[in-house]
């Protein structure tokens, strides 16, 4: 099997979100394709953790401190990875919050904006300055990580679904309006991933059972899992793909 297609050697990636978690694992996954990475993350301890993972793995890793939800803080990050790397091959959006369960009639406007400005906003504003190098140098990748939220709600996280599924509109809109450029533009949504974001999900038995009941693959994601279905998204692999939404639920939304 040639899997010259799955190599990331020369390229290099920003992952958001990367101290733990699906972005840790999709940090490791591209450092271990041969991408030198940059990570961001609201706290610098965690990330230096990740980043001697990713140089033990014999790459280069910048590790900054950055809130998704701080504009100040995108461009800061971005004019680091600039100075550092003079380039960027690949941008992963992951940083996303959901600080409240509550049906929509009871959530106030201060968590809707939390919520809409990490994982919107962020992503938007975060695409365009990466958009903008990658139009300079000739192309790359951007992938968000949206969710199956995004394409079906869930009682109680409506604001959370509602900004998944503004994130799969932003990424049919930018691979539109990118294509022209050699920037693909793809968003992967999946289902339930045992991470400590969604342990208040996997960690109820009770909804978990009732899931499994109509699932086809009867367990949920792995971190891992997800981090090579990004790595093929990112990769030769996926070279004519753009503008897609691929769910990674176990059948569960069959």
């Amino acid at each position: 099997m040639d899997t010259t297609y799955l190599s990331l050697a020369g390229k290099v990636a920003l992952v958001t979100g990367a101290s733990r978690g699906i972005g840790r694992a999709i940090a490791l996954a591209f450092a271990d394709a041969g991408a030198d990475l940059a990570i961001s993350s609201r706290k610098q301890p965690a990330l230096d953790e990740v980043a001697a993972e990713i140089r033990a793995l014999g790459r280069r890793a910048l590790a900054v401190a950055a809130h998704n939800r701080e504009p100040d803080d995108l461009r800061m990050l971005m004019e680091k990875v600039k100075a550092e790397y003079g380039r960027l091959d690949i941008l992963v959006n992951n940083a996303a919050t959901n600080p409240v369960m509550a049906p929509l009639v009871e959530t106030d406007e201060r968590a809707f904006d939390t919520i809409m400005n990490t994982n919107l906003k962020g992503y938007f504003l975060l695409s365009q300055m990466a958009a903008k190098m990658m139009i300079e140098q000739g192309g790359g990748n951007i992938l968000n990580i949206s969710s199956i939220g995004g394409l079906s709600p869930d009682k109680g996280l409506g604001v959370y679904c509602i900004s998944k599924a503004a994130i799969n509109m932003l990424t049919r809109a930018m691979a539109l309006e990118l294509g022209d450029a050699n920037i693909r533009v793809n968003a992967l949504a999946p289902g339930v991933v045992q991470t400590r974001f969604s342990q208040a999900l996997w960690g109820n038995e009770a909804l978990m059972k009732q899931e499994m009941e109509h699932m086809p693959i009867k367990r949920i994601a792995q971190p891992e899992e997800v981090a090579q279905m990004a790595l093929t998204l990112v990769s030769g692999a996926a070279a004519y793909i753009t503008g897609q939404v691929i769910v990674m639920d176990g059948g569960g939304s069959l």
